[in-house]
């Protein structure tokens, strides 16, 4: 008996053995020349997505035909907005650019927020909001479990002269509300349009 538990033992293995053996080699021949071209395409999106330097100075450049709204405040510091969407997960994503026209660097110390929650963000942009005039309501950035905002952070600031882009989550406000101000620090509000994302 133990001579027949042992012989359909090495069978099962064997059958498995083929059955990967099979599935690798279908696998590998799949794809032909349609698999080289999405390569190829994700590649540059993830070297932009890790900002190269190319990148980081065409973003700045290409996004400012779309600028929603610009306010410039703390002796030297321009905050652009280009892109405000709402979701379907119901959300707001807001993003833009700042530019430290100041003399020193600038590391975002009073766009953190002053929560308690918040603190744990340090150079971020982590105390924006959004304001929703008509509806009377103020939208507070979203977070994750440990109180991380879903937002920007400005890791060691930003440099004189130097452009940075952003972007800060929130909750979204009703679909009918399309107007909202963008808020953070001792900034002027930008007024922004909410698109269908």
């Amino acid at each position: 008996m133990d001579l027949r538990h042992t012989m359909k033992g090495r069978r099962a293995m064997a059958a498995v053995a083929v059955s990967t053996g099979l599935l690798l080699t279908v696998s590998g021949c799949g794809g032909g020349d349609g698999g080289d071209k999405p390569k190829t395409g994700s590649s540059s999106s993830q070297s932009d997505k890790e900002g190269g330097d190319d990148a980081k100075q065409a973003s700045p450049t290409a996004s400012q035909n779309q600028v929603l709204a610009e306010v410039k405040g703390e002796n030297g510091i321009t905050l652009t907005v280009t892109s405000a969407k709402r979701d379907q997960g119901g959300f707001v994503t807001v993003e833009g650019t700042v530019t430290n026209n100041t003399d020193n660097a600038w590391v975002a110390a009073d766009w953190r927020g002053d929560e308690r929650e918040l603190s744990k963000n340090g150079a971020s942009i982590a105390g924006a909001s959004l304001i929703d005039q008509k509806g009377k309501k103020k939208y507070l950035i979203l977070r994750d479990t440990s109180g991380r905002c879903l937002c920007t952070q400005f890791t060691g600031g930003v440099s004189q002269g130097a452009t940075t882009q952003w972007f800060a989550q929130f909750p979204a406000p009703p679909a009918a509300t399309t107007a909202v101000d963008f808020q953070v620090g001792s900034m002027p509000p930008a007024s922004i349009e909410i698109s269908e994302g």
